[in-house]
């Protein structure tokens, strides 16, 4: 039964959101496409195949250790198409902006934007901008979408249907700092916690992985609801489950002990820098190596396998020797982290 009035739980990846939308978007919108829920559409246009993406943009605060709103922005964008196994070329963007905001920030937000555009090779080629009344948003909101050309080889990876018992799950470095980069920025301000966030463009890296013949099956980046609705994700409804060993995911101290001392799980805490892969196992340590060299992958690690025995289950095996089930959150650690 749907609940009378939107929370704000239905916007955090977890159980609230994966239920709106299946009990309204999908049971209104259903097509085949639609239904597959990867992060893009993959759409055949005449003899090509394309990957088709969107976002929409609230984070409190605008800017961020690591990063602002614009640079999040085309980093989502980029990260929801190269993880489909495509290679990013278009974003539109569109920005609703409060009567109120400096025209400074403004200019800082949108120049990091082109930057981040330029680092990753996509363009911006078209866009939209809306200015209302004070009171009607929260500063600035920007909606993006993007497109990229995805290889047939590759079409596939987005519903991950070659996944199988014995494949490597694998991340490319350390969860939860940018959920908790934002925390820092949102409650202490102007202490300094050295925490960055992850946000990056991922698809230099995920190029580099696929050009060495791989066998990936399956991507996602670990955004809102972080490593654990990711895992929880790909185990729901399939033959299959995942176990993943606690102490072989990287943590950074520092973001490690923020989360002690705020209560927060950081395999729950969102990332903007952060894919998930499954791989062949006997690919398992090639696609670390090739991870290692790039900046962005450094921490690489395998972080546990696709079991037969669990099926529809993601566990985790804790660092003090038992087992714990790990579930959606059924609302949400920390509102607009993205």
């Amino acid at each position: 039964m749907m609940e009378k009035n939107i929370l704000i739980g239905h916007g955090s990846g977890g159980k609230l959101s994966h239920k709106l939308i299946r009990e309204l978007f999908l049971k209104n919108f259903d097509n085949p496409i639609l239904s597959q829920q990867g992060d893009s559409a993959i759409l055949d246009i005449d003899s090509s195949r394309v990957s088709f993406t969107t976002d929409s943009y609230v984070i409190d605060p605008l800017f961020f250790p690591g990063g602002n709103i614009g640079k999040l922005a085309v980093c989502g964008t980029v990260n929801d198409l190269a993880v489909s196994g495509a290679v990013p070329k278009y974003i539109s963007a569109a920005f609703i902006i409060e009567e109120g905001l400096p025209m400074e920030d403004l200019e800082a937000i949108v120049s990091e934007m082109a930057a981040e555009a330029r680092k990753a090779n996509v363009m911006i080629v078209t866009g939209d901008t809306k200015v209302v009344n004070r009171g009607q948003c929260d500063k600035l909101f920007i909606n993006t979408s993007g497109v990229g050309i995805l290889d047939k080889k590759y079409s596939d990876i987005s519903s991950g249907e070659r996944v199988e018992a014995g494949d490597r799950i694998i991340i490319n470095g350390p969860v939860a700092s940018h959920g908790m980069a934002v925390m820092a920025a949102r409650s202490f301000e102007g202490f300094d916690t050295e925490i960055l966030s992850d946000c990056a463009s991922l698809n230099g890296l995920i190029g580099e992985v696929l050009a060495t013949g791989a066998d990936v099956k399956f991507m996602r980046d670990a955004t809102r609801g972080g490593l654990a609705t990711v895992l929880c994700e790909m185990a729901e409804n399939s033959p299959f489950g995942v176990e993943v060993d606690e102490e072989s995911v990287p943590v950074d101290e520092n973001v490690k002990g923020m989360c002690e001392l705020l209560g927060f799980d950081p395999f729950y805490v969102a990332n903007e820098g952060k894919v998930v892969m499954v791989v062949a196992s006997e690919d398992a340590e090639k696609v670390t190596e090739t991870m290692n060299k790039n900046p962005l992958g450094r921490q690489a690690s395998v972080i546990g396998e696709v079991s037969a025995g669990t099926s529809g289950r993601a566990l985790l095996n804790t660092s003090v020797g038992g087992k714990r089930i790990m579930d959606m959150l059924a609302g949400g650690q920390l509102p607009r982290i993205c």
